[in-house]
């Protein structure tokens, strides 16, 4: 069972390929600086170099590694900031690597799937796809995306014999804070004090051993899960944050809501 997981270099990617190959599946590694992931050939991983972001680098690495049995689509990350500062073009490059590299990933693996009449497509969604936080909003909109492909396709390609889960982890002990503190907009505007308020309390939240927060290891064995079942669940919910704080945002009045979420990320 071949198997391409984008985005190993860090976090749940890399914990994935590591994960996948440890139980025997013959397993494609990439990310956009294959030197990052050198260290993955040890675990007994393929490596290939792939910008999800990049035409030619899909063709190409779609192309290396042939016929696929499983696609996990993991790679992307977080963009910062206020909606009135998050530029378009940042808005773009964000849609860029965690919608529209994972939807063509999706569309090049297809037809050698349907072809041989099995695959599986693991979409790595998030929490952040089934509520909106201050700050997250650009991140938070790739993951709804998500939400919706993943629904979609699986009710489209099932009867090729391809089955499509979506995993919603809640929060992973990672780089994240600080890769999010990178992507704010260097602006001194009226959500200054928003921003360091946001960065600390990101800084705490998702600390190792904070409450609520889950291992990338954690969210790998799910991913072998999902790609080794025969009959995958459509939704993976991982981790205490994806099962509360979605019923809290169904089921709390919108100015409950929304109290509790500035009481979360004050933003003054």
């Amino acid at each position: 069972m071949a198997v391409l997981i984008t985005g190993c270099s860090t976090g749940v990617g890399r914990a994935s390929a590591i994960a996948l190959a440890r139980a025997g599946l013959p397993v494609w590694a990439s990310a956009r600086n294959i030197d990052t992931i050198a260290d993955l050939a040890a675990e007994g991983c393929r490596l290939v170099e792939l910008d999800v972001t990049d035409e030619q680098s899909r063709l190409a690495a779609v192309d290396t590694v042939g016929a696929l049995d499983a696609l996990v689509n993991n790679a992307g990350y977080a963009q910062a900031g206020p909606v009135e500062e998050v530029s378009l073009d940042r808005l773009r490059a964000q849609f860029e690597t965690n919608v529209f590299g994972a939807v063509r990933l999706c569309q090049l693996v297809l037809p050698a799937m349907r072809e041989r009449g099995r695959g599986v497509i693991v979409n790595i969604g998030s929490a952040g796809g089934l509520i909106g936080v201050p700050a997250s909003a650009a991140y938070d909109m790739t993951k709804w995306s998500l939400e919706a492909l993943s629904d979609a396709l699986r009710m489209e390609v099932r009867r090729f014999g391809v089955r499509v889960s979506l995993l919603e982890p809640g929060g992973v002990v990672s780089a994240f804070a600080a890769t999010q503190a990178s992507t704010w907009p260097e602006t001194a505007g009226p959500y200054e004090k928003f921003r360091a308020n946001h960065h600390e309390r990101m800084v705490r939240y998702t600390r190792p051993g904070a409450p609520g927060m889950t291992t990338p290891e954690r969210v790998a064995k799910v991913v072998l899960r999902a790609v080794t079942a025969r009959n995958p669940k459509a939704r993976y919910k991982i981790g205490p944050a994806a099962r509360v704080l979605p019923l809290l945002y169904r089921t709390l009045p919108a100015p409950l809501w929304d109290a509790f979420m500035t009481r979360l990320f004050p933003m003054t």
